[in-house]
């Protein structure tokens, strides 16, 4: 799709109130299209750049360019939308200053790096990269980007200025337009899956053994009695009320603390060193593809 397909679409409420509002929106939007699985061939590339200028904004003055690092995964496409992003909002000092930021990060050794990601001053080459993050308050007092962004985005060309129903109708139409979106939601699946925790997988295939919908995982309860026993315990609700999951040995329990009765139960097979999957108890069968090495 083409970029005048795709333009930048804002609240026209946020638009009339000033960059903050505006930038603060963007996000939003953005935000609700990716969950929706649109992506770059979808969303307005101006609109990306504002995202992610505005992300690494917050980055830097939470954490500085290490935590910058940390949360941008692999951070290099997210690079170029935030060079492309501050050049075109016109902050110049601040894309030198990135650009610096990024060359003197990549110039890094893999100890230096890790020494520089984990905070240890006491290395020289981290402490040059410390020094260039210590501009960055100064830049900032001299380049707002909240103000530069939001400006800059407000006059984008195309832009839909538009209500929370317009929104969500133009949403839906990009959505409509995706040719690939049954492999997009499949690959979303198989990575919701990788970054679920344990407990919750395991809770999830007890729910989908005893046929219940799950709600909500509330707590982890340490002193949870199992048979007498202090055990760890997971507390949850499903659409048919409260309760705990329970490991022993290489067994899981779905059960209801009131009455103490086991609603199901899950088997833990060992394959490879990092590798398990989860199989219902009963005939229940595979219901869990092997967790990732790693």
């Amino acid at each position: 799709m083409s970029t005048d397909q795709n333009p930048v679409v804002l609240p026209a409420q946020a638009v009339e109130a000033g960059s903050e509002a505006v930038v603060d929106a963007n996000v939003d939007v953005v935000n609700a299209m990716y969950e929706e699985l649109l992506d770059e061939r979808e969303i307005a590339a101006d609109a990306l750049r504002s995202y992610y200028v505005d992300f690494y904004l917050t980055q830097s003055l939470e954490g500085g360019f290490a935590q910058y690092v940390v949360n941008s995964g692999d951070h290099h496409d997210i690079d170029q939308y935030v060079r492309d992003g501050l050049r075109a909002m016109g902050a110049e000092r601040h894309a030198a200053l990135f650009d610096e930021l990024v060359s003197g990060f990549e110039a890094l050794g893999e100890d230096d790096a890790e020494a520089y990601l984990d905070g240890d001053s006491s290395v020289p080459a981290v402490q040059r990269l410390e020094e260039l993050d210590d501009r960055f308050d100064a830049v900032q007092a001299d380049e707002d980007l909240v103000s530069l962004n939001g400006a800059w985005l407000s006059g984008a060309e195309g832009l839909l200025a538009l209500d929370e129903d317009g929104i969500e109708d133009e949403i839906a139409r990009r959505v409509g337009l995706i040719d690939d979106l049954e492999e997009r939601r499949a690959e979303a699946e198989v990575d919701a899956l990788a970054d679920m925790p344990d407990f919750e997988l395991v809770i999830r295939e007890l729910c989908d053994v005893a046929g219940h919908e799950l709600a909500e995982i509330t707590m982890g309860d340490p002193n949870y009695r199992h048979e007498g026993v202090k055990t760890l315990a997971w507390r949850f609700t499903t659409d048919k009320g409260a309760y705990v999951m329970v490991e022993e040995d290489d067994e899981a329990y779905m059960i209801d603390p009131e009455t103490q009765e086991v609603l199901a139960a899950v088997e833990f097979e060992e394959l490879d060193e990092d590798e398990w999957q989860l199989t219902g108890v009963d005939g229940a069968g595979l219901v869990q593809e092997p967790k990732p090495a790693g």
